[in-house]
Formats: structure tokens, sequence, C-alpha cells
């Protein structure tokens, strides 16, 4: 064949190629810089005062520690944890085989997991189901609800961040105080903070199989996570900041699928407020609980 009647169907043949792959992929949108999600910041008068909370400001009967297995492993049918009270001290978390603490109820031996320790039994500090229901509902007289938003800032490895140390709003207050001087207000001490709070977070995502898929949560105080209704994070008790993660590739998931991740969280005793979540996950607020006008 003549040299230059191969050269023009080459180029012939690539050159289409090359705008067809350049076109795939203009149709793509890029990720976003930033996540914004909206739930629900409940205000808690501490125990020892007129109207407290008999949960708030209250040391676990096993002192300030860890505790799990005080929820259930499935959400409850108004989309709330629910309590059981039958938790125990952790003595030593559950680990996955690169040694990042994760959750009882994802423990999988096959995965080459490390099993966990169990302590004394202890409730961590919540005195009844009763008093737990009302930590992520409003109840007139009991506590006072508005709305919060958190920004989550993409990093350079495509996760995205909510830190209290690096975010605006937080890192001038040392630490995750979302209601200083708001709603009940600051219950006084040193230092001085609005430290008796929970937060509830609902959002949903695209689970992507061809990705890493994790979420992971610093802090402290309590937190639970579920995942398409399903307990993956539980962190409960009043405590220093404890960490765990969820590897949502364990969950059986199903590549394209739309689920469901609820978030909660106690802020329960003075001192300190650490609040931070790493997560790939494209996370969009599904619904924001309705909240009751403020109570006096």
């Amino acid at each position: 064949m003549n040299p230059a009647i191969s050269s023009f169907i080459a180029v012939s043949i690539l050159v289409p190629l090359e705008i067809c792959l350049v076109s795939a992929n203009a149709d793509q949108d890029p990720p976003p810089a930033t996540l914004e999600l909206t739930g629900v910041v409940r205000d808690f008068k501490e125990r020892t005062v007129q109207g407290g909370h008999p949960d708030f400001e209250r040391q676990p009967d096993g002192g300030f520690k860890h505790y799990s297995g005080n929820v259930e492993e499935q959400l409850g049918e108004d989309g709330r944890p629910v309590y059981t009270g039958l938790g125990y001290y952790v003595r030593r978390q559950w680990k996955d085989s690169s040694g990042k603490p994760i959750c009882w109820s994802v423990y999988d031996k096959s995965l080459g997991d490390q099993r966990g320790r169990k302590g004394g039994a202890d409730n961590g500090g919540i005195q009844s189901a009763i008093t737990f229901d009302q930590w992520y509902r409003d109840v007139p007289g009991v506590n006072m609800s508005k709305p919060l938003n958190l920004t989550f800032n993409r990093q350079n490895d495509g996760s995205y961040v909510f830190d209290d140390k690096t975010d605006p709003n937080y890192s001038q207050l040392g630490g995750f105080f979302p209601i200083d001087d708001e709603l009940f207000g600051n219950p006084g001490g040193n230092p001085d903070h609005n430290f008796h709070f929970t937060f509830e977070l609902h959002t949903e995502f695209t689970y992507d199989a061809n990705q890493d898929n994790h979420f992971k949560f610093t802090g402290d105080d309590d937190v639970w996570v579920f995942v398409d209704g399903r307990l993956v994070i539980d962190i409960g008790g009043v405590h220093p900041a404890v960490n765990q993660t969820i590897d949502l590739d364990r969950l059986g998931l199903v590549d394209g699928e739309t689920y469901a991740l609820d978030f909660f969280f106690a802020e329960r005793h003075r001192t300190q407020s650490n609040f931070r979540i790493v997560t790939n996950l494209l996370l969009e607020t599904s619904r924001v609980p309705p909240m009751t006008a403020a109570y006096d």
C-alpha cells in the first residue's frame, strides 16, 4: 500500500478516537470544591440546674470512657437511634486488617479484622430510654433547637473534611461549639462555652463501587452513624476524642444505588468538644427534621 495512503488512514482513525475520548471526559462534571450539609442542633441544660437534663454533665458509672452497645443495630421506625441500655466499656476497639478502629457491628474475621475486647456493663451515663429519646427530638421545656450548616472542604486526595480545628467558624473557639451564647446560652465556668447539645444529620449518597468508600469520625462525646439503617459507627459515652472508620465496601451495597447515611452526635461534658469527619462520599442533605419554635 502507498505509504501516504497508510498515513492518511491512521490519522483518520486516531483523530476521531481522540475527539471521542475528550468529549467523554468533558461530559463529566468536576467534583464540587465543598459539600454543604444541614442538620439540627438541640441545646440542653446540665442536670445540676433547674430544668436540667439528667444525661448532661453526668459521669458514667464506669468513668469517662468509650462505651458501645447502648443503641440497637437498626434505626427506629422514625429514623432515630433506639436505646437498649445493654452497653459496655470498650476495653480495646475492634480493628480492620490495617489497624483502623471499626465498629463491633461490622467485624468480619474473614477480612482480617482484629477482635476487640469488652469491659464491664455500663449504659454510658444515660439514665433511661425516656431521657435518651429526648436527645434527638424537640421537647418543650427540655431542649431548644435550630438548624446547623456544616461545610466540608475537598482535599487533594479527593476526600471531604469538616474539622473544628481548621474550620473558620470554630478554629478560634478552641473546639466544636456551634451554639455559644445561643438558645439556653452558656452555663458559665471556664472555659465559657455551651457544652450541652446534640446534633442530628440526615444525608444520602450514591454508592460507587469503583472507588474507595469510607467515612471516619474523630471526636467526643457520643456518636452513632447508620448506613442504610444499619449501625456502622458506635462511639458512645463521655470520653476524650475517639475515632472509628467505616469502609462501606464491606456492607454489600449495590453500585449506582442511593443510600441513607444518618449521623447522631452529643456533647455532654465540659472541658473540650472535638469534631472531625473525613469522607469521600458525595453526601447530600436528604431531610432536615422539623423544628418547633424556641422554648422558654
